[in-house]
C-alpha cells in the first residue's frame, strides 16, 4: 500500500451490513452508542529492500438522536514512510518517501418505517493531494422484511500537486452509483449482491514514477456476491464473498475470500480468513524490458514526450495475491470489547489464474497488524 494507493481509497459510498446470525429484521436506530478506537501496522518487504511502512491510528463514533436518528463518524492520520518503486520493482534513494495523510467521514442516518435514508461526507489530505466526497444512500425494505435494497450515489473531487512539478493543479472528479440486495433466504442463510460503477476523469497518471502515462478517464464496474450461513450446533458463521473487477484500462481482476467465525467461551471469537486474487494487466502496462538504445526504465521505441499510454507501475501487472489472516475478539462484558487481527499478504506474476503472469518482477509481501478498543454507552 504505497502512498498514491492509499490516496486513491476513498469512502465507501454504502456498506451494507451482513447480519451475523442469518434472522430477518428490519434496520431500526441503534439503542446504544459506540465508540472505537484503532491502530494499524502495515509493513512491506520485497527482497529486503526498506518498503512502505504505515502507522495509522484511527478512532470512530457512532451515536443515536432522538430515536429516530444516527450520526456516524471516524477520523485516521496515517504516517507513510520508506521507498516505493520508480518503475517495476526498482528501488532506489530517489524514490523515498515519507508523508502524512489525515483523512474523515461523518454521515447521518434517519430510520423509517420501510428503510433508511444516509447522506455523508468525507475528506483526505496530504501535502500533495486533497480530496472530497459526498453520498447519499437509501435502503428499502419488502412488506416481510426479508428482502432488502439498496441505492446509493457519491461523487469526489481531488486535486493533485505533486513536489517535484510534473504537473500542477491537476484534478480528477468521480461519480459513484450502487445498487444492490440483501435476501434472507432461511433462518440460517442470508445473501447479498451488489454492483457498483464508477465514472471519472482527470490525472490518473502516477507523477512519481518514470514513464507513466494514463488515460484521462476511467471507468469501474464491480459486482460483489456474499453469502453467510450459520452453523447452529457449532455456534459458527461462514462468510464467502466473490468479487468481479473489469475497467477501461484493461484490467480485469477476479477475489475469493472465506471467513470462518467461530465463538467460544467466555466471550472470545476466533476468525480466520483466506482471500485468492488475480488480475489481469492493463492494456498499456510494459514488462520490464527495456529500449535497447535508451536503456532503463524506457519500454521499446519509446518515444519522448510521445502521447502513448504506457507504466511500468507493478500494480497495473498481471499477478495473483494470497492473503491469509487470524482475527481474535473477546467480549469483556456489556460494554467494552477488545480485538487483533494479522494479516500476511503475497504477491507473484506466476500466481495469476485464466492466462500469464507479468514476468520479471519481485515477489510483493506485506503484514499488517490491527488492534482495536470498543465501548458500548
Amino acid at each position: 500500500m504505497d502512498k498514491q494507493t492509499q490516496a486513491a481509497l476513498g469512502p465507501a459510498l454504502l456498506a451494507a451490513a451482513m447480519l451475523l446470525p442469518g434472522l430477518a429484521q428490519a434496520e431500526t436506530a441503534p439503542e446504544r452508542g459506540a465508540i472505537s478506537v484503532k491502530y494499524l501496522d502495515y509493513q512491506e518487504d520485497q527482497s529486503g529492500l526498506d518498503r512502505i511502512r504505515v502507522h495509522a491510528p484511527a478512532i470512530s463514533v457512532m451515536m443515536p438522536v432522538a430515536g429516530e436518528w444516527s450520526i456516524a463518524a471516524s477520523a485516521t492520520r496515517d504516517a507513510v514512510s520508506g521507498a516505493t518503486p520508480r518503475y517495476h520493482t526498482a528501488v532506489s534513494g530517489a524514490s523515498r518517501m515519507s508523508d502524512e495523510r489525515k483523512a474523515g467521514d461523518l454521515s447521518v442516518t434517519r430510520y423509517l418505517s420501510g428503510g433508511t435514508i444516509s447522506v455523508g461526507t468525507a475528506f483526505s489530505t496530504e501535502h500533495d493531494y486533497r480530496s472530497r466526497a459526498l453520498s447519499l444512500q437509501a435502503t428499502i425494505d419488502s412488506a416481510d422484511k426479508n428482502t432488502v435494497w439498496a441505492l446509493g450515489i457519491g461523487g469526489s473531487d481531488d486535486a493533485i500537486n505533486p513536489v517535484n512539478r510534473i504537473v500542477t493543479n491537476e484534478g480528477r472528479q468521480t461519480i459513484n452509483l450502487l445498487a444492490g440486495v440483501t435476501q434472507v433466504f432461511t433462518p440460517v442463510d442470508i445473501g447479498q449482491l451488489t454492483y457498483t460503477h464508477s465514472s471519472g476523469h482527470g490525472y490518473y497518471s502516477d507523477p512519481y514514477k518514470l514513464v507513466d502515462n494514463r488515460p484521462r478517464k476511467r471507468e469501474q464496474d464491480t459486482l460483489l456476491a456474499q453469502w453467510n450461513h450459520r452453523f447452529v450446533g457449532l455456534d459458527a458463521t461462514s462468510r464467502l464473498s466473490y468479487r468481479y473487477y473489469r475497467d477501461t484500462f484493461g484490467i480485469s481482476a477476479h477475489t475469493l475470500s472465506g471467513e470462518w467465525v467461530q465463538s467460544l467461551a467466555a466471550g472470545w471469537t476466533l476468525t480466520p480468513s483466506l482471500r485468492l486474487y488475480t488480475q489481469r494487466a492493463a492494456s498499456f502496462y510494459f514488462d520490464p524490458v527495456y529500449d535497447a538504445r535508451i536503456g532503463e526504465p524506457f519500454p521499446p521505441g519509446y518515444v519522448f514526450g510521445g502521447p502513448a499510454f504506457t507504466s511500468a507501475d507493478q500494480r497495473l501487472s498481471g499477478f495473483g495475491a494470497v492473503t491469509a489472516g487470524l482475527k481474535v475478539a473477546k467480549q469483556i462484558d456489556r460494554d467494552w470489547s477488545v480485538d487483533l487481527k494479522v494479516e500476511r499478504y503475497q504477491q507473484r506474476g506466476a500466481w495469476r489464474v485464466f492466462g500469464d503472469g507479468s514476468p520479471g518482477l519481485a515477489p510483493l509481501r506485506a503484514t499488517s497488524l490491527q488492534i482495536g478498543f470498543t465501548r458500548l454507552w
